[in-house]
């Protein structure tokens, strides 16, 4: 191994039916070092990461792990965990029926007799030392997506590993908890811990990483220091072109006075759901892109889902172009024009046994009503059109959905709902957790269908990303809406400030 290294991949090769996901790879990890692995969706990240743990089998090259004078051949992800390599993946990977303590514990303990009292101190003993804001005897469903990915990081890092890799664990995060993580990252690092992280986070690969592997379409593009590769030169490896622009995508697009003229498509006062938020009042126009912004756990996707139906609607009035209608549930918002992409699509989104064509058809049969089937020549022929329109990466129509890459998931299901011609497309979190090269596609995409006459309600982590695609912003804090900005008022500074400041309606 070479001088200060904690990990070597050398020729690393892995195929799937129809695709070669991985080709010759080589990786170098040293020891304390935060080594960012980067690329876009499909680029082969993902594949190499279940490599190094065992939860796929290569099929050429070596592994060398420091300890061991030989090349290892890491055969799942407890031999993975036994040899120092711990793993928090994109999904979390706990149980939520369980306790904080029993998710942190499971698999690692031996014998027959669990001494569950220590186990629990123990527990506890490192979630007060990470600061999270859980106990140990809590049922891990009772606490929030952020806490259950501090939890699934606590765990991996209690296993004393000499690698730990990090798969997208700032997704569900806000700035103080990811603030938190690189707080611990860098105390592991001076321990002597390499660590692998994922991102798509350019600020954060270049706040906490020193070095950056870049990979595009299961090659090897190169390795570099961070501090010899700007940001620009970055997104142009991972995309093999010239990225145009991101501040001018949305153009001359940006027709305000347009807007203002439009008719009201949907609109609701006092709406009110069960799952906790303030009535509110909304609406939006036709061929207008808005979005509810504000700090994770605001509010933002318990307004969109009362809008949908999702979450069960306790009090207020909704109108679609000025009459009152009732939406009880989805169907009702769909039998009205209305399609909602999820936040979560792993659990709300995909059907993971289901191919992309039956994932693509899915909400226009339901509509139809499945005495009605769409017959296997049409619905083939529909899914073809929007694998072409999107640029889904698939080797055919008929490849189950949970063998595609997140970010092609993600266009799936985006492709399921323009199937329907909604009135009203509602996008939450449309590109958490995939490539830049995507998210411009789909920023681009949306605005396009605004263009068109499409009313589009977007919702994203990534204030910039709103700034970009939207004209107008309801603005979130603590599941009540504090403001409203548009025209002049659209910047980071004027929604800091409507966070931070004033209600607007007191």
């Amino acid at each position: 191994m070479k001088d200060n290294a904690v990990l070597e991949l050398h020729n690393i090769n892995k195929s799937f039916p129809g695709v070669r996901a991985l080709q010759g790879v080589d990786f170098t990890l040293r020891k304390g070092e935060i080594h960012a692995l980067m690329g876009e969706n499909g680029a082969g990240k993902s594949t190499l990461i279940k490599v190094i743990t065992g939860v796929y089998e290569k099929e050429e090259g070596e592994i060398l792990l420091e300890g061991y004078d030989h090349a290892i051949n890491i055969h799942s992800p407890q031999h993975a965990q036994d040899v120092g390599i711990s793993t928090v993946y994109q999904e979390i990977t706990l149980c939520p029926n369980l306790t904080v303590a029993e998710n942190m514990y499971i698999g690692r303990t031996k014998g027959a007799i669990q001494n569950w009292k220590k186990m629990n101190e123990d527990a506890d003993k490192i979630l007060k030392s990470l600061d999270i804001p859980a106990k140990a005897n809590q049922q891990l469903a009772s606490c929030s997506l952020a806490v259950q990915q501090m939890v699934a990081i606590a765990r991996a890092v209690d296993m004393e590993c000499k690698v730990l890799i990090l798969d997208e664990p700032t997704s569900s995060l806000d700035d103080n908890e990811v603030q938190k993580l690189f707080g611990l990252m860098r105390d592991l690092k001076k321990k002597g811990v390499g660590i692998i992280f994922v991102t798509h986070f350019l600020d954060q690969v270049y706040e906490v990483c020193d070095r950056i592997t870049v990979l595009r379409d299961g090659k090897l593009v190169g390795e570099y220091e961070i501090a010899d590769l700007p940001r620009v030169e970055l997104v142009s490896k991972m995309l093999g072109k010239e990225l145009d622009d991101l501040s001018d995508i949305k153009g001359e697009s940006d027709n305000t006075d347009a807007l203002e003229k439009a008719e009201t498509i949907f609109e609701a006062e006092g709406l009110q759901s069960d799952a906790g938020i303030k009535p509110f009042d909304f609406y939006i126009k036709k061929g207008e892109v808005n979005g509810f912004t504000g700090l994770l756990g605001s509010g933002r996707s318990e307004c969109v889902r009362a809008i949908f139906g999702a979450d069960r609607v306790i009090n207020g009035t909704v109108k679609k172009n000025g009459k009152t209608i009732k939406i009880n549930k989805p169907i009702d918002a769909m039998r009205n024009g209305i399609a909602y992409l999820p936040e979560d699509r792993k659990a709300d989104g995909i059907i993971g046994d289901l191919s992309v064509r039956d994932n693509i058809i899915l909400a226009s049969q339901v509509l139809r009503g499945f005495l009605k089937p769409i017959s296997k020549a049409k619905a083939y022929k529909l899914a073809e059109e929007y694998i072409d329109m999107l640029d889904i990466k698939t080797a055919s129509a008929d490849t189950p959905i949970k063998s595609l890459s997140g970010g092609n998931q993600q266009k799936v299901i985006l492709a399921r709902w323009l199937l329907m011609h909604p009135e009203y497309l509602i996008l939450d979190e449309p590109t958490r957790g995939i490539d830049v090269g995507t998210k411009v596609d789909i920023q681009k995409l949306v605005l396009k269908l605004a263009s068109e006459g499409m009313s589009v309600t977007f919702i994203s982590s990534e204030t910039d990303e709103m700034l970009r695609t939207c004209s107008r912003l309801v603005v979130m804090r603590d599941r009540k809406v504090v403001g409203e900005l548009k025209g002049d008022e659209l910047t980071q500074s004027g929604i800091m400030k409507t966070i931070a400041g004033g209600d607007n309606n007191e």
